[in-house]
């Protein structure tokens, strides 16, 4: 059983969709820091906190409610994502990339959740 959130592989994913997100967004205009670009931001740094967070927690029912909540974030997240792109302020590649990065991310917090749901495969943390 991993107990140290900072061994998932889905944690160490979203910590780099992060830093990513953080670089692609670095260019957007001054007068969006305050707006778009701090929501973006926000967003993408909250995935690994929920994740590590709800790692953190005693049971595997509270594991699996952050792990969802994580993945509303990458809804979130690749929503900011839009907007910023249909503003200019995104090149296309780089919706595109970071979009692939999210659903890979999206696809690990599924299996991670099913295999939490499962008889003591995803154990209580103490």
């Amino acid at each position: 059983m991993i107990r140290d959130f900072r061994n998932l592989n889905v944690w160490n994913e979203a910590v780099e969709l992060a830093i990513q997100v953080y670089a692609a967004s670095q260019n957007f205009p001054q007068h969006e820091l305050r707006g778009l670009t701090g929501q973006l931001r926000r967003a993408a740094v909250s995935i690994p906190c929920n994740i590590a967070q709800g790692r953190s927690r005693r049971f595997s029912s509270e594991f699996i409610q952050y792990l969802s909540i994580a993945r509303g974030l990458l809804a979130e997240v690749q929503t900011y994502l839009g907007i910023a792109a249909r503003l200019g302020y995104l090149s296309p590649q780089s919706e595109i990339d970071l979009n692939a990065q999210i659903e890979v991310i999206v696809g690990m917090l599924a299996t991670l959740s099913i295999s939490c749901g499962k008889e003591g495969l995803c154990q209580t943390v103490h």
